[in-house]
C-alpha cells in the first residue's frame, strides 16, 4: 500500500479533460422526439398548454407531466470546496457538475448544478426555497459550517421536497454502516460503546448525531476540536451545535479522551491520531480516520500499533473506504420514487443499515474481479465496494420503505419486488463493469505498448494510462520527438517514460532473430526482416509484446484496421483453435448491444459464425450481461426467401448440437431481434427478450452497420475490440479520441477483450 494516492494526473490533463469534446461535464438532451412540426407543437405551443392547465388544477400532476420527479438540484455557494476552502460560487461549478454526473451514473437521477453567489445564509435560503417548483430534491454541497446547519434546517422546514447536505449526512450514513459492522465483528452493542470524535465541523456533528439516533449513548461520546475536548462548561470556541454534544468528563485532550475508548471517529486533519494513543484504546479498537486526502492515521501505522484494530479511511487505496457515493445517489433515488417530502432520520438509518447488511452478503463475482481479490465480510471488508451493482436496489428500496413507514411518502409503493426489478433495469451493467475493470487494472497494473506514441491522441492516452495508475505505457517512437510532444502536453518528467525507437533499439537483433524464422518461407529475406523491424512501428510494437517487453498493445490511429492487423499478424498468431474477429459495443442508457464480426472475416462459414457467437456471448457475460444471441439476416425465419442464409442456419444447427448455455435464435432481421412488437409475431422464438448479441452474416453488412452507428451514435460506441489473438492487441479506429484509446488499453490489460 502506498501512502500516496494512486490516482495522479497533470494539471494540464485535468484542464484538457474538462475542456475537450464540449466544455464541462453535463448537457441537456430531449427525452421526447422533436424532429417534426407536430413534435414541436406537442412539446411547446399549443400542445404544452394542456399539461399546464392540468398542473394548475392539480399540482401533483407536475410529477406526471414534467421531469420534476427525477430532477435534483446540486447547490453550493463555494464556501467549503473539497479541502480547498472558500473559493467562491463560480469555482464550485466543476465540483457541482461532477456531483450531477455521479447522480446520473449511479442512480439514473437527472441533476442540475446551481451556484448561488452569496455567503449570507438568509439570501441563500431565500434563493433556494424559491426553486421548489422546479425540482424533486435539493442536494446541498460544499457549504461551510456553521452556516450549513442553518441553511439546511431552514430549507427542510420551508420546502416539501427532500433536502440533504451531503457533506454532513452522506459521510454520516456510510460511516454508520461501517460502525455497525465493526461492532458486529467485535461483539459490541451500540448502547455500550465509548466513542471519541475528533473534529467538530459539519460532517463530524452529523456523524455524531446519527450515531446517537441509532443507539449510541450521549454520555459515551466525547467530541474534540482544535481546542481539545468539548466538555460541559467550556466557553472557548463554542456554539450551539458543539454545545449539543458537550459531556461531563475530566478529559481535556484527545489523548486523555482516547484512554479505553472503543471507537475513534476522525474528521479532522492528517496525523491527528498518534500511534501511541491508539495503544491506550480498548481491545479490538475501531478506527475511522476519514480526514482527506490524508487520514488521521494510516492503516499501516494503526496496524503496527494495534494489530487487532479495524480501520477505515476515505481513501480508495486502503480497505474499508468511507465513500459518499455509496449513499447519496440511492438515498435520493428512493426518496424521489415515493415523492418523499423530506429525508428524515428514519430514512438515513435505513440507508446505513441496508449498506451494512449488504457488506455481510456474498460479494458478487464481478465486484471481486474488479478489485483483484475475493472480498468477503471481515476486518478488511466492513463497507461494500463503491461499484457493487446491488447498491441501487438495496439502498434505494430501503430508503423508500422507511419514507413510507415514517409517513413522509406521498406515492407509496405497492409491489416492492416489481420496484426492485425496475431499479435494476435503470442502469446499464456495462457502465458498472467498465468501472470495475478500471479498478481491476489498477490493482494489477500491466505494461501496455502504445505503437504510435508520436501521435498526440495516442500520447495523451498513454500519459493517462500511467497517471491514473493502470500500469506502465511502453512508447514506440522517435525518442526526442516523443519527449518534445510530452513537454508540449505539460508532462514535467518526460525522461521517466519508457520509449523505444525502432531505428536504433538494442532489441532489434533479438527481434530479427525471432521474426526471420516465421517469415523466411513467406517471401522475406533477412534484410527485409531487419528493414521491417526498423521501419514498421506495428511490427516492432508486436515484437515487444511477443518477446515479453509488454503485456498488451494498442495501435490503429495512423493506419487502417486491415493494414494494422496484417502487420500484427506477421508477429502474433491467434490463440490455439481461436478465430480472430472484432466486436463493437453499442452502449445505451439501459443496455448494451454486442455486434460481431465487424472487422476481420469477410464471408464467415457456419462454423465461423457459431464460434463468433460463442466467444461474443462470453465477452457479454464478462461485461455483466446474460447473452441473448440473434443471427442477423435480411430474412426472418425464411421470409423473404434467400439463397445466402445457409451459413446462418448452419451456425444455429451447430449450437443446437452443442448446447452452449445461452439463448440464441436466427435467422432474423434486426427488428425481429430488437423490437418487442415485431418479436411478438414470432411466439416460437427462443429469445426471452431483446437480443443483446448480434452476429452479423458477413463483413460488408457488419462493418457498414458498425461505422454508421458510430457516426450517428457518437461516443455511445466502444470498439472495435479484437478478440482471439494469442496476446491482447487492440486496433482503434483512426478517428478515436484519447478516452477511446484508454478504454481499449484498459480492456486489453484486463483481458476482457481477449
Amino acid at each position: 500500500m502506498s501512502d500516496e494516492s494512486n490516482v495522479r494526473f497533470t494539471e494540464r490533463e485535468a484542464l484538457f479533460y474538462h475542456k475537450t469534446i464540449r466544455p464541462g461535464k453535463i448537457e441537456i438532451i430531449a427525452s421526447k422526439p422533436v424532429a417534426t412540426q407536430r413534435d414541436l407543437s406537442l412539446a411547446y405551443s399549443p400542445g404544452v398548454a394542456v399539461p399546464v392547465q392540468a398542473i394548475a388544477d392539480d399540482p401533483a400532476c407536475a410529477y406526471e407531466y414534467t421531469a420534476k420527479g427525477n430532477l435534483v438540484a446540486v447547490i453550493s455557494n463555494g464556501t467549503a470546496i473539497l479541502g480547498m476552502g472558500n473559493l467562491g460560487a463560480l469555482a464550485a461549478k466543476p465540483v457541482m457538475e461532477g456531483k450531477a454526473v455521479l447522480f446520473k451514473r449511479f442512480a439514473d437521477v437527472d441533476s442540475i448544478d446551481i451556484e448561488v453567489d452569496t455567503e449570507d445564509p438568509d439570501k441563500f435560503i431565500e434563493a433556494v426555497a424559491l426553486l421548489e417548483p422546479s425540482f424533486g430534491g435539493i442536494n446541498l454541497e460544499d457549504i461551510k459550517a456553521p452556516e450549513c446547519f442553518i441553511i439546511e434546517q431552514a430549507l427542510r422546514d420551508r420546502m416539501k421536497i427532500p433536502v440533504m447536505h451531503d457533506d454532513q449526512h452522506g459521510t454520516a450514513i456510510i460511516s454508520a454502516a461501517g460502525l455497525l459492522n465493526a461492532c458486529f465483528l467485535t461483539g459490541r452493542e451500540l448502547n455500550e460503546v465509548k466513542v471519541v470524535v475528533n473534529g467538530a465541523g459539519a460532517a463530524a456533528i452529523a456523524c455524531t448525531a446519527l450515531m446517537k439516533a441509532m443507539g449510541v449513548r450521549h454520555d459515551n461520546v466525547i467530541m474534540c476540536d482544535r481546542s481539545g475536548v468539548i466538555y460541559q462548561g467550556r466557553e472557548k470556541g463554542m456554539d450551539q451545535w458543539k454545545s449539543a454534544h458537550a459531556v461531563n468528563t475530566p478529559a481535556r485532550t484527545l489523548e486523555e479522551a482516547l484512554k479505553g475508548a472503543d471507537i475513534f471517529l476522525g474528521l479532522s486533519a492528517a496525523g491527528a491520531l498518534k500511534p501511541e494513543w491508539v495503544m491506550d484504546m480498548a481491545p479490538q479498537p475501531i478506527i475511522f480516520a476519514m480526514a482527506n486526502p490524508d487520514p488521521e492515521i494510516t492503516p499501516p501505522e494503526a496496524k503496527a500499533a494495534r494489530p487487532d484494530c479495524i480501520i477505515a479511511t476515505g481513501r480508495s487505496d486502503y480497505p474499508n473506504q468511507v465513500n459518499n457515493v455509496l449513499g447519496f445517489p440511492f438515498i435520493f433515488r428512493g426518496a424521489l420514487d415515493v415523492r418523499a417530502t423530506t429525508i428524515n432520520e428514519e430514512m438515513k438509518i435505513a440507508a446505513a443499515q441496508a449498506i451494512a447488511r449488504l457488506a455481510r452478503e456474498t460479494v458478487p463475482e464481478e465486484v471481486a474481479a474488479a478489485y483483484g481479490k475475493n472480498h468477503q465480510f471481515g476486518l478488511d471488508y466492513i463497507i461494500p465496494a463503491p461499484f457493487d451493482p446491488r447498491l441501487m436496489e438495496v439502498v434505494s428500496s430501503a430508503v423508500a420503505k422507511a419514507a413510507m413507514d415514517s409517513g413522509v411518502a406521498r406515492l407509496p409503493i405497492d409491489d416492492f419486488d416489481a420496484y426492485r426489478t425496475s431499479l435494476k433495469a435503470r442502469l446499464n451493467p456495462t457502465t458498472s463493469v467498465l468501472t470495475q475493470v478500471y479498478a481491476q487494472v489498477k490493482q494489477n497494473p500491466k505494461r501496455v505498448v502504445f505503437a504510435e506514441a508520436e501521435n498526440e491522441v495516442v500520447l495523451r492516452a498513454a500519459i493517462q494510462y500511467r497517471d491514473f495508475g493502470y500500469g506502465t505505457p511502453v512508447l514506440v517512437g522517435r525518442t526526442q520527438a516523443v519527449r518534445d510532444k510530452m513537454a508540449e502536453l505539460g508532462v514535467s518528467d518526460p525522461d521517466s517514460y519508457e520509449i523505444h525507437n525502432s531505428a536504433n533499439s538494442p532489441l532489434v537483433p533479438e527481434m530479427v532473430a525471432y521474426l526471420y524464422p516465421r517469415l523466411q518461407r513467406r517471401g522475406f529475406l533477412e534484410r527485409d526482416i531487419k528493414r521491417m523491424v526498423n521501419q514498421e512501428r506495428n511490427v516492432f510494437a508486436s515484437l515487444l509484446v511477443a518477446l515479453g517487453h509488454g503485456e498488451a498493445m494498442i495501435s490503429g490511429m495512423t493506419r487502417t484496421f486491415a493494414q494494422t492487423l496484417t502487420e500484427v499478424r506477421r508477429v502474433l498468431d491467434p490463440k490455439p483453435g481461436a478465430l480472430p474477429f472484432g466486436i463493437h459495443l453499442m452502449v445505451g442508457k439501459n443496455d448494451t448491444v454486442f455486434m460481431a464480426d465487424t472487422t476481420v472475416n469477410e464471408r464467415p462459414s457456419a462454423e465461423d459464425l457459431a464460434q463468433i457467437a460463442i466467444e461474443t456471448a462470453a465477452v457479454a457475460r464478462r461485461m455483466g450481461h446474460e447473452p441473448r444471441v440473434a443471427f442477423m439476416s435480411f430474412s426472418t425465419f425464411g421470409n423473404p426467401y434467400g439463397k445466402w442464409i445457409d451459413n446462418i442456419r448452419g451456425a444455429v444447427a451447430i449450437l443446437d448440437a452443442s448446447a452452449p448455455g445461452f439463448e440464441y435464435e436466427g435467422e432474423m432481421s434486426p427488428d425481429a431481434a430488437l423490437n418487442p412488437k415485431v418479436m411478438a409475431n414470432y411466439p416460437f422464438s427462443r429469445l426471452s427478450g431483446r437480443a443483446n448479441v448480434l452476429i452479423m452474416p458477413g463483413l460488408q453488412s457488419a462493418n457498414i452497420s458498425a461505422k454508421l452507428l458510430r457516426e450517428l451514435g457518437g461516443n455511445a460506441v466502444i470498439g472495435p475490440m479484437l478478440i482471439g489473438m494469442e496476446k491482447p492487441v487492440q486496433i482503434a479506429p483512426m478517428t478515436a479520441l484519447a478516452p477511446d484509446l484508454l478504454t481499449l488499453a484498459v480492456l486489453a490489460a484486463a483481458g476482457v477483450a481477449g
